[in-house]
């Protein structure tokens, strides 16, 4: 059977019309390519050039051969480039997940943004997904990637998945911009301790709401929950409508309503964790090109 070899050989003859010509295109010497291609037609069974000593000439089965050996050529050239693609993570699939409030982050545009730069040819799908129905994700390994705001709270999941820091980003006091209290430069939970708050409900959030009640448990109180949102934004409707304060990621400022301020929190433990999760010792390429492109440009750090 023919190989690459032979058909680069007969397609650099078949385009010089010349074996001189050819072998000095190729950097080989004549004799070794004068046997190269009397092997591929012995082997073909038909002839493919005719030899004078005047010329060299394509039969007709030469033609017709021509063309299949130089797309022969290119699918294999094709087929290198993708594998060489795939191996370094720049073609592919990547399944990622986050949270609503990381939307909010310029981690997460910053991440897609500079990964498409270095790999357009990899499909990223995107899905919404709270932080723990993420872990469960990926050990299901129903996704490759996910941006979570808290570490996993089993000990297997803990084993098995691992966290790249991006921030802890500081936690804010959304209230009515009527209170009293709108207008400082930063509040302590101590404050806050007979305020209404409004929440999402914990099976969706659980780690802004059990970080409100850590915050209020350290301050000596139990937060009052008088309403609640399914989605973080739609906290603050609750909030202009002057039902209650929330607690908030700071960047949820980007999120500009009237009738809502934001206040920081100056409490030691007041901030929520970014991180970027996926399985231990996954294989893809496709991921290992992610988490670079994610730690670069978001100036994260494994912890």
């Amino acid at each position: 059977m023919f190989d690459f070899r032979q058909l680069r050989y007969f397609i650099a003859v078949a385009e010089e019309l010349s074996f001189t010509r050819a072998a000095i295109r190729l950097h080989i010497s004549q004799p070794p390519l004068s046997q190269q291609i009397q092997a591929l037609e012995r082997d073909l069974g038909v002839l493919l050039l005719e030899r004078s000593k005047r010329r060299v000439a394509l039969t007709e089965p030469g033609r017709v051969f021509l063309e299949q050996a130089r797309q022969v050529l290119a699918q294999a050239e094709l087929a290198r480039s993708r594998a060489t693609a795939a191996a370094a993570g720049h073609s592919g699939q990547l399944r990622l997940a986050y949270t609503l409030s990381v939307s909010f982050h310029p981690a997460l545009p910053h991440a897609l943004l500079r990964h498409r730069q270095v790999a357009p040819e990899v499909n990223v799908q995107l899905c919404e997904m709270y932080t723990e129905p993420q872990f469960a994700a990926l050990l299901a390994n129903e996704i490759d990637v996910g941006f979570v705001r808290d570490r996993p709270s089993h000990i297997q999941a803990a084993r098995q998945l691992q966290l790249r820091v991006l921030d802890r980003e500081p936690l804010l006091l959304a209230l009515p911009s009527s209170h009293p209290l709108a207008a400082r430069e930063e509040l302590r939970m101590g404050e806050v301790a007979d305020e209404a708050f409004v929440t999402q409900p914990r099976e969706l959030a659980a780690t802004l709401h059990d970080r409100l009640r850590t915050l209020a448990a350290e301050a000596g109180f139990q937060p009052r929950i008088v309403q609640q949102a399914q989605q973080i934004n739609g906290l603050l409707a609750l909030v202009a409508a002057g039902l209650g304060m929330a607690l908030v990621p700071a960047t949820m400022r980007a999120v500009r309503l009237d009738g809502v301020s934001y206040v920081p929190l100056a409490d030691h433990e007041a901030h929520l964790l970014l991180a970027v999760a996926s399985r231990v010792g996954d294989p893809s390429p496709v991921l290992a090109q992610f988490l670079a492109t994610v730690t670069e440009s978001a100036g994260g750090a494994d912890d």
